[in-house]
């Protein structure tokens, strides 16, 4: 039976539509998911080298929207990752370019000034100091334990976790290595909360000041 107050869809007394909504529906057993292919094909899934590969893009995303020419260093032979540039505001140097080298965690000591990270004398070296043509940055990207935490998209948006940092070591000391201290030892560097990345902080970073630190 059709009826013209419901757009002719057929009529149901409301109590034979409620048993319908409440029936109670048999019990299915458990039964584990597996995992999608892609994940047990994925002999690497989380590992420290999927996890830089991470912290890089992370910081190319960054860089691409703050408009800078990012290039990438196929071979860190001088502590060097990516390479970024732009032309210039009006008035200031035109062509600027920074360094960076980039390093992503898991596991951050985080207190509540200054995120503590145990950089390898071989890598600190790289980056304090004066003696460079351009200045360098260490990023440090947090990630979350769970790769699958990374990235969560929809139609509406991309997000990407966790965040950034940086850090300037131009105005510290390389050490020096002897035979009781090895490129292999690490010292803690503090990296404080208000250097977050972002598209805008990207580009203060090519300001004066830190040209004026290095040996240009």
């Amino acid at each position: 039976m059709r009826d013209s107050t419901t757009g002719g869809i057929p009529h149901q007394q409301p109590n034979d539509l409620l048993k319908r909504l409440f029936a109670p529906k048999p019990a299915t057993p458990s039964v584990p998911v597996p995992p999608p292919a892609w994940v047990q094909e994925s002999t690497g899934f989380g590992d420290n080298g999927h996890r830089g590969a991470f912290g890089e893009e992370f910081i190319r995303m960054l860089a691409t929207a703050a408009n800078l020419d990012v290039t990438r260093k196929e071979r860190d032979r001088v502590g060097v990752d990516w390479q970024l540039g732009y032309a210039g505001r009006r008035g200031t140097r035109r062509y600027p370019a920074i360094e960076a080298q980039v390093k992503c965690t898991s596991s951050p000591v985080i207190d509540n000034d200054h995120i503590r990270y145990s950089l390898k004398l071989k890598n600190y070296n790289q980056l304090a100091g004066p003696d460079y043509e351009m200045p360098r940055f260490l990023f440090l990207v947090l990630a979350a334990t769970d790769p699958h935490a990374w990235v969560h998209a929809t139609e509406e948006r991309l997000r990407v976790s966790h965040a950034a940092f940086w850090l300037c070591l131009h105005d510290k000391k390389p050490v020096e290595l002897d035979g009781n201290i090895s490129a292999s030892t690490t010292r803690t560097v503090y990296i404080p909360r208000t250097n977050l990345l972002t598209a805008d902080s990207l580009h203060h970073l090519f300001a004066e000041d830190y040209r004026d630190l290095v040996g240009v």
